[in-house]
């Protein structure tokens, strides 16, 4: 008997289920009202005339349509208080949505390049971050990402920039438009920031052919993929992938507004995960692509019958693919069983009750 026939909630199950989050920018979390409220704030001009032609906008062609709206919308986050309330309205949304750890990547270059101080980007994410903790218990790292479009030489300096918080930064990652920016020549950039400590990760996989990310593996010293679901097309570099145990944070939602996929039913998470690799889900940039990453779960789960098994690997993955100390980490895989267990229990009581 399946589980939904036994009258138990797989919704519910989603919903509740413990999960870390480990691949949302702070940059495209900003719901459209709060885009407006920090627009009027700043007084920045935009080219919406309201909410509502602004959401009506979240229709793209592919990334690069995607990003020139996204760099228009950084635009409103100027002040320290700015990239506080950001953060702290994600968290607070992720928290309710059951996410026990966020990594949030924010780029400061899209920032500083027009005066930004570094130090206001910092202490507003840092600072949210701690109150987010305090608030609900929900724990938080910041990635500080770099543009792939960029000189290296920017993104090395970027890593000098930061030095003062370099304890309190989870990692480093680099994002952007990817076709025609293979990840290689920001070897230097992975090499020094190793050098330094940091966890790494890139994006590479989302529009890119999987030689990108086979170039990844081989050239940058990297802990995880950001979105590797091009990895499909590759049989030999699914099996590399899945002997390294190499985290992958798909973001299905985001595949299938920007293009990568005609459908979620046609969206290879499912292969990948039976193949073995350590995939995950994540929302991305939530409000443009309409869903957190519960929105995320359900839709694959009705796309493309997921079991509850599925699920919870998913988000067993989402914690072992964190950059987090051990024990934080074994935490939440251990909810996650508990979590599972339970569910089993009630299913089977409710069977039971349903066969006397």
């Amino acid at each position: 008997m399946e589980l939904r026939e036994a009258g138990i909630s797989i919704e519910q199950f989603i919903l509740t289920l413990p999960k870390a989050e480990l691949h949302m920018h702070l940059e495209g979390s900003l719901e459209p009202e709060m885009l407006f409220s920090l627009a009027e704030r700043n007084n920045i001009s935009l080219r919406w005339p309201s909410v509502e032609t602004l959401r009506a906008a979240y229709e793209f062609a592919n990334l690069e349509d995607f990003l020139a709206l996204y760099f228009e919308g950084c635009r409103v986050l100027v002040t320290e208080q700015d990239f506080y309330d950001v953060t702290a309205a994600y968290l607070a949304k992720a928290s309710e949505q059951s996410v026990w750890r966020a990594e949030i990547f924010l780029g400061p270059q899209s920032f500083t390049a027009r005066g930004v101080p570094l130090e206001d980007i910092m202490r507003g994410v840092l600072g949210a971050i701690d109150d987010a903790h305090s608030a609900t218990g929900i724990r938080a790292g910041y990635i500080v990402s770099v543009h792939r479009h960029r000189p290296v030489e920017e993104a090395m300096e970027v890593l000098d920039a930061i030095a003062p918080w370099a304890e309190k930064v989870a990692g480093i990652g680099m994002g952007g438009p990817e076709v025609g920016y293979p990840p290689g020549r920001f070897r230097p950039f992975y090499l020094k920031a190793k050098a330094l400590g940091y966890k790494t990760t890139v994006h590479a996989g989302e529009e890119g052919p999987p030689a990108y990310i086979r170039e990844a593996l081989d050239m940058l010293p990297i802990d995880r993929i950001d979105h590797g679901v091009t990895a499909h097309r590759d049989e030999e570099l699914m099996e590399r992938l899945a002997a390294e145990l190499i985290p992958l944070t798909v973001c299905p939602l985001s595949n299938l507004r920007l293009k990568g996929v005609p459908s979620l039913e046609l969206h290879p998470l499912k292969k990948m995960l039976d193949r073995g690799l350590r995939v995950s889900v994540h929302s991305d940039d939530p409000p443009y692509f309409g869903g957190y990453v519960n929105e995320n779960l359900l839709a694959c789960w009705r796309a493309m019958s997921l079991s509850v098994e599925d699920i919870a690997t998913l988000a067993r993955n989402s914690f072992l693919g964190a950059f987090a100390t051990s024990e934080e980490i074994q935490k939440g895989v251990d909810a996650v069983n508990q979590h599972l267990d339970t569910f089993r229990t009630n299913a089977l009581v409710a069977s039971e009750s349903l066969t006397k």
